[in-house]
């Protein structure tokens, strides 16, 4: 008797499932904050539109990418438990290519980096590491729910949004850049403990103590919401002080969508979190270029 092709085990891994393995949705926060960086930079992009292009593709597809690889290679065996249809544990990427693909994807993004000269490439270097950081023992910060959320927040949000201010500016961010764009990747801590709650019941049983799982999900959304809003306040107030009434009433106004949003969200945050992702954190992260386009007025 002939076995069947389609029983044999595969020994490449399916194009689609390296697609998702990369999680495409997840590339857009690092992109975009990429671009808050170059226009809150002030610098023109004229005959630089080459740096942003590499830039915005190195945040995205290549570092991000290469960071959910990581991660899914790192958490496969979470995966069996939360996501078993995920490419590693289902077997359409088999054997250790999850762990080869991260591993090519680190060495691209490197070389990328290069290119956007000495910040560019410093930058990239601390984006690769944090990414193996989170997700690689024996430091896997993951396991924390304070420290991992953090890292990616500020590598998310603050990173590329201060890479792609030195990039186009060539030199070191004005201070103020620094200190909106180091305010966002705090808040972006709450985007993702909101993030968390889908894997619950895998973390729960692999002991990665995220804070759905240490103070429950009524208390992690309230701790995650408090965390978003008050930079935002912050940076209101920054933009008050600056003269910036007008930028400072327009994140007002989408922090007033996310108060709301909120209140829907603590009425079930476990099954409502997903829902939030798509109308707080779209109103939270209208705002940074709110404030990037503030910064840029400041020069």
């Amino acid at each position: 008797m002939t076995v069947s092709s389609d029983l044999q085990p595969r020994t490449t891994p399916e194009p689609a499932a390296v697609l998702t393995l990369l999680k495409p949705i997840t590339w857009f926060p690092p992109m975009w904050a990429y671009l808050c960086g170059a226009v809150s930079s002030g610098a023109s992009p004229s005959g630089q539109w080459l740096l942003v292009l590499l830039g915005v593709v190195l945040a995205g597809p290549i570092v991000c990418g290469m960071s959910q690889a990581a991660n899914d290679w790192c958490d496969r065996h979470v995966d069996a438990i939360n996501e078993p249809d995920r490419p590693i544990p289902s077997g359409r990427i088999p054997g250790r290519w999850g762990l080869y693909i991260a591993l090519i994807m680190s060495a691209v993004s490197l070389v990328m980096g290069a290119f956007l000269g000495p910040w560019g490439f410093a930058a990239t270097v601390v984006a690769v590491l944090a990414a193996w950081a989170y997700s690689a023992e024996p430091i896997r910060l993951k396991r924390s729910g304070w420290w991992g959320p953090g890292l990616v927040g500020l590598s998310y949000e603050s990173l590329p949004w201060f890479t792609g201010a030195a990039v186009l500016s060539a030199g070191l961010p004005r201070s103020e850049i620094i200190l909106v764009a180091l305010l966002y990747g705090i808040g972006a801590h709450g985007i993702m403990t909101l993030n968390d709650f889908k894997a619950l019941e895998g973390d729960r049983q692999t002991g990665v103590n995220s804070l759905p799982v240490t103070l429950g999900p009524r208390r992690a959304a309230q701790v995650a919401c408090l965390i978003m809003a008050v930079p935002q306040v912050i940076v209101v107030a920054l933009l008050l002080s600056w003269d910036r009434p007008l930028h400072a009433l327009g994140i007002a106004a989408l922090l007033a969508v996310q108060f709301w949003a909120m209140t829907v969200l603590f009425k079930d945050p476990k099954a409502r979190a997903p829902w939030y992702n798509g109308t707080g954190v779209s109103a939270y992260v209208c705002g940074m270029m709110i404030a990037a386009f503030a910064l840029k007025g400041l020069i």
